[in-house]
């Protein structure tokens, strides 16, 4: 069996197209989308697309649809128990204005199969045994760490989880460790990646094989700054020049896993 997992979306519609034409290429059996489909410039197109897809895809949640549908309720009226956050403290403003706007944007419909996705999912697959996926850790969707957090902070995470392989997300830049016999690989971001440009996926049996797919940046700015997402022109100014990772990976180190 191959398995296409893509992870951290935010509704970039043409990162997320090209992607599923080489997906299609590559005769995958199962995909799994790893949580952060929304937010984003596209977020009701992206959801139909993958949606759509046959064989149906599987989904876990990300922080970021916890936060979407924290903020559906709180569109009803309700309280905001969820801000997405590892501290647990609210987002910055421009963040929650994102997901508001994204609240909005999703009807019911979308809310009850958001709120159905699981935190986890497990997958036996051939040359990998038991693979694990979750879009932090299998702790918690919030959890950061990155390539150069220390072993020793990431071993109770990883310990006693019964799979050979994790399958992460999150932080938006692939990587393949070890964390004590655990193989951890982040799959990096199809919609927002950090360091080079390109939408960043993997491909999982026999092997692991992380992806990088090359698309016309341009083109897709204009479509995102042409939407009415309210971060777009900053969205389409990262996609064309993406945070280099140095940068990133000291900012993550001062919210790492402790």
């Amino acid at each position: 069996m191959r398995v296409a997992a893509l992870f951290d979306i935010h509704g970039n519609l043409p990162a997320l197209d090209v992607v599923l034409d080489e997906v299609r290429e590559a005769g995958v059996d199962r995909i799994v989308i790893g949580g952060d489909v929304v937010p984003g410039p596209m977020p009701r197109e992206t959801l139909a697309r993958l949606l759509d897809l046959d064989p149906a895809a599987e989904f876990i949640h990300g922080n970021c649809e916890l936060a979407v549908l924290a903020q559906r309720e709180a569109l009803r009226g309700g309280d905001v128990t969820y801000w997405g956050t590892t501290s647990g403290k609210p987002l910055p403003e421009p963040d929650l204005e994102n997901m508001r706007w994204t609240a909005q944007q999703l009807g019911p419909e979308h809310e009850r199969v958001i709120a159905r996705w699981p935190k986890t999912l497990r997958l036996e697959i051939a040359g990998l045994g038991q693979v694990l996926f979750c879009h932090g850790t299998p702790r918690s969707e919030t959890d950061v760490f990155t390539r150069l957090t220390p072993e020793d902070r990431l071993l109770p995470l990883f310990a006693g989880l019964d799979a050979s392989v994790v399958v992460c997300g999150h932080t938006h830049m692939p990587f393949d460790r070890m964390v004590g016999s655990t193989r951890v690989v982040n799959a990096g971001s199809v919609g927002m990646p950090f360091g080079e440009p390109g939408a960043c996926w993997i491909l999982l049996g026999p092997d692991v094989q992380l992806q990088r797919t090359r698309y016309d940046l341009a083109i897709a700015a204009e479509r995102i700054r042409g939407t009415q997402y309210p971060r777009a022109r900053e969205y389409a100014r990262d996609l064309l020049q993406p945070p280099a990772e140095q940068d990133i990976l000291e900012l993550f180190g001062k919210a790492e896993v402790r």
